[in-house]
């Protein structure tokens, strides 16, 4: 048999397995070739605050223990699991930090797996094999799920459970197996523990299973969720703080207290996200589909749709919030395109017009999954601190950002140890901050190396530089990635820009020679 009947016959008769040795595909090369991090959550807020924690320390001081007098609305529940992998690693010395990211990225895409064949079986259910089919392959080979699918961002790790849940209630109801809506409910709890947000989904289940008269269902559904977060993120506060869910309180405070001191947007913005994240014009047929057959899948519809709400009306927006809605827009979308589809008189007499529509959009979709998956996020930062690492010297470094008011924070987790301070300039730090931060320190505890971040007049910096602290030397340039340099182009909100290394060789004031 050769190979093209091979697939054709799998294709029919085993057809996840197929889309699933694609996802994984695409996965395993965005665990190769994906290195850094996202965004600021999934590496400062998992990664740094986990591996100090192994390491005995408390990066974020968020404990009790660094002198934290309060909750500060964190998650830790997702972060604790990755704290106990790092203690793991560091019992087996496996220290390297890439090693151990290669890892974590490879656990996150087997994971992330879940979406596929549980997106698929939902499908199946609702609509057969040729809906269950596109479905899965949509949500395996969407350009941005490879790279998105091996981050560390609880907008991603929530889906999986979110998705359990909606199969077990359907399975529930269409089975009469009671247990399974306590099971869904235990499902939703991880959820809440992973991403609090998940609430609007927990609520929209409820309602679902009210509207729909399941009382029996509906109560074991919300026992199952409180036993699983009072075992996860209740039980976890009450360890720490004292009280069950102190974190959530915190954050629901904090939100509350500063919607409007992070990135505020139009209530229509998430709109604008599904639209070009599920690409035209098959983004249209989606939304058109999913809102198309709302009364007959509410299950999927109403979730999403509580969900998708709160965070069009909060102003605090982030694209990534809104990640968890996107499996249950693909499933319901292309349950009620293809039914609309095929009663359509206008489409079935323009199939070519549709044909060609989806060849569109798979090559629009193929050329920048290929590139991002493949993509080294945060390149410059990441690798400035592996190369100070290898310095046995290396004492304090400062980070010169005087072309701005703050500077972007190294991930201090890639140099390997936990420095006491990460000194700065800034426009509003200057010189003598650092000269005072000298002359009230040893030399044991003084900067001996300096990075500045971005090019512009740099010259006039290095210069400034030298004139307020001492004489310094280039010792290597970290050039920032391919997709953060395309992503600073079009955007100047997403930072990124090369990194020069220079070794402090003399303070001001002292000899020249070289350090002994």
């Amino acid at each position: 048999m050769n190979f093209k009947l091979t697939i054709k016959k799998y294709w029919e008769e085993k057809p996840l397995l197929l889309i699933l040795l694609a996802g994984s595909f695409f996965r395993l090369l965005a665990v190769v070739f994906s290195k850094g991090f996202g965004f600021f959550d999934d590496h400062f807020l998992i990664i740094e605050a986990a591996q100090s924690w192994a390491d005995g320390k408390d990066y974020n001081n968020w404990l009790p223990r660094s002198g934290a007098t309060g909750p500060g609305g964190h998650n830790l529940f997702y972060t604790g699991i990755h704290y106990l992998f790092f203690a793991f690693c560091k019992l087996l010395h496996f220290n390297d930090p890439q090693g151990k990211m290669y890892v974590v990225r490879l656990l996150h895409a087997a994971f992330s797996l879940l979406i596929i064949t549980l997106s698929y079986k939902i499908t199946f259910l609702y609509a057969g094999k040729k809906a269950a089919r596109m479905t899965g392959i949509l949500l395996s080979l969407y350009w941005f799920m490879p790279m998105l699918s091996v981050r560390n961002l609880v907008e991603m790790v929530c889906i999986p459970f979110l998705l359990w849940t909606t199969l077990l209630i359907l399975r529930g109801g269409k089975e009469g197996r009671k247990n399974f809506f306590f099971l869904a409910g235990m499902s939703a709890g991880i959820a809440f523990a992973i991403r609090f947000q998940s609430l609007f989904f927990i609520g929209g289940f409820g309602l679902v299973l009210l509207f729909q008269k399941r009382w029996v269902g509906a109560f074991l559904f919300g026992a199952g969720t409180l036993l699983c977060a009072s075992a996860t993120q209740g039980l976890i506060d009450y360890k720490v703080w004292g009280y069950p869910f102190a974190e959530f309180y915190a954050y629901i405070q904090y939100n509350l207290a500063n919607k409007y001191n992070f990135e505020t947007q139009a209530w229509y913005m998430y709109f604008t996200v599904l639209f070009g994240l599920l690409i035209p014009p098959v983004s249209l047929f989606l939304l058109f589909g999913f809102i198309r057959k709302w009364k007959t899948h509410l299950l999927l519809f109403l979730p999403a749709v509580l969900f998708f709400a709160f965070h069009s009306y909060f102003p605090n927006k982030q694209e990534r919030f809104i990640l968890p809605v996107i499996p249950f827009v693909v499933i319901g979308g292309i349950i009620g395109w293809q039914e609309f589809v095929e009663h359509s008189g206008f489409w079935i007499t323009r199939a070519k017009l549709l044909r060609g529509c989806w060849i569109f959009f798979w090559i629009v979709n193929t050329i920048p999954m290929i590139f991002i998956s493949c993509s080294y996020s945060k390149r410059d930062r990441v690798e400035a601190m592996i190369y100070l690492s290898h310095k046995p010297d290396l004492r304090l470094f400062v980070v010169e950002a005087t072309n701005h008011d703050d500077f972007v924070m190294p991930p201090l987790y890639y140099l390997g140890h936990w420095p006491k301070t990460v000194l700065s300039m800034t426009s509003v730090i200057n010189c003598d901050s650092l000269n005072k931060y000298t002359r009230n320190n040893p030399d044991s505890l003084l900067p001996n190396y300096v990075l500045f971040q971005e090019e512009d007049r740099l010259d006039e910096r290095i210069q400034k530089f030298r004139d307020c602290y001492g004489d310094i030397q280039l010792e290597t340039v970290i050039h920032q990635g391919l997709l953060d340099a395309i992503l600073h182009t079009l955007n100047p909100v997403n930072k990124s820009q090369n990194c020069y290394i220079y070794k402090i060789t003399a303070r001001r004031g002292e000899s020249h020679s070289p350090e002994k």
